[in-house]
């Protein structure tokens, strides 16, 4: 019914930018907050940054100051810029939306399939 396909993941070197992408597709009426977290072997999935359909963002302490998380809802896509990347930023981030596909339906969260991140020399 709804899809999330993210892009731009990749290999960068420490001290590098990369841009992730996530655009949600299918039967969407209306697409709420959106976020990207990341997760690592061995350790729980945590948050990166999450955006309101009204563009208020929050931010992990981790990526304050070097991530930026921005949407365009024309697309229903969510951007993460990701400057001065460091090694222990490489990890699968994968977003999520809220989204309803009918009024009679409530809410409910899809996740994208996520895209690998790695930050190395």
């Amino acid at each position: 019914q709804v899809q999330l396909v993210e892009s731009g993941g990749g290999l960068v070197q420490p001290g590098g930018s990369l841009r992730l992408s996530c655009a949600a597709s299918g039967s969407i009426l209306r697409v709420y907050d959106m976020g990207w977290y990341r997760q690592t072997p061995g350790k729980q999935r945590e948050l990166v940054a999450t955006i309101t359909s009204a563009a208020s963002t929050n931010y992990a302490d981790s990526v304050k100051g070097r991530f930026t998380i921005s949407r365009d809802n024309a697309k229903n896509t969510v951007y993460l810029q990701m400057n001065s990347l460091k090694p222990e930023d490489t990890a699968v981030y994968s977003c999520n939306a809220e989204v309803t596909t009918s009024w009679v339906i409530p809410r409910h969260l899809y996740w994208g399939q996520g895209t690998q991140v790695t930050v190395s020399s």
